[in-house]
């Protein structure tokens, strides 16, 4: 699918996840040389950007919207194992296939590289790979956190901790005008969380229904989330001032 003309006009050092993306740490002459490589792909809420096991031709960044990697057991049961959301890179360098699925969960633009020639700037840009480097251990340690979330956590820990990856992260890439907290679409259905987060759509609802009722986050709607104030969110989380979590 071809990206819509507006991604195509912005550069790299105007990209809204410049100083958060794979990018991070390059200078301008590097950029220069992935404006050479990169090209822009859209993919619609459902959407599967690629499917475990096949050929992956290209890598790339998470320019807007959010994904979920998913995978599917041999008796067809299938488990959301991770979320990509803006400046998240997608694939990995050195291996030719897909390990997950990667299903849009919403709409989605994708800055993206032909995967050889991205394993080639790598070589030649250490800038490139040492954040490459930096965000796969960021990935890691949110992974282990991941394992406390779902294997110790009560159900209204779990939907809080949810959130607050989701508030955190909105908060850095679209800092809220909002003096009252941080607010920010739910990208997720309610299913969906459940999905990940191992629990009933009726536990789900009722924990965010509950976490609403003492005041700890605001619903407009079923996705459009207020939190007042992101500490009490993080202690009903059951984790320290900034969450456990890297951003």
């Amino acid at each position: 699918m071809n990206a819509p003309a507006a991604a195509q006009m912005i550069r790299c050092s105007d990209c809204p996840i410049r100083h958060r993306a794979v990018c991070a740490r390059c200078d301008s002459d590097e950029l220069e040389q992935l404006e050479q490589i990169k090209y822009y792909r859209s993919f619609e809420a459902g959407q599967t950007i690629i499917w475990s096991g096949d050929r992956m031709e290209f890598v790339g960044s998470v320019v807007s919207g959010i994904a979920s990697l998913t995978q599917t057991m041999e008796d067809g049961r299938t488990q959301m194992v991770g979320l990509l959301l803006p400046s998240d890179f997608v694939g990995r360098p050195g291996r030719d296939s897909a390990a997950y699925d990667v299903v849009a969960t919403t709409d989605i633009m994708m800055c993206c590289f032909r995967r050889k020639p991205f394993e080639q700037l790598m070589a030649e840009t250490p800038h490139v790979a040492h954040r490459l480097l930096e965000m796969t251990l960021d990935e890691l340690d949110a992974a282990r956190e991941w394992m406390l979330v779902l294997g110790r956590k009560t159900a209204r820990e779990k939907i809080a901790s949810l959130l607050g990856i989701i508030a955190r992260r909105n908060s850095v890439m679209a800092p809220s005008e909002f003096r009252d907290g941080i607010v920010f679409d739910l990208p997720l259905t309610r299913e969906a969380m459940a999905d990940y987060l191992g629990l009933t759509l009726e536990t789900v609802s009722r924990q965010i229904s509950a976490l609403k009722r003492d005041g700890v986050i605001r619903l407009q709607g079923k996705r459009h989330v207020t939190v007042p104030d992101m500490a009490r969110l993080m202690d009903e989380a059951g984790d320290d001032g900034d969450g456990g979590f890297p951003l």
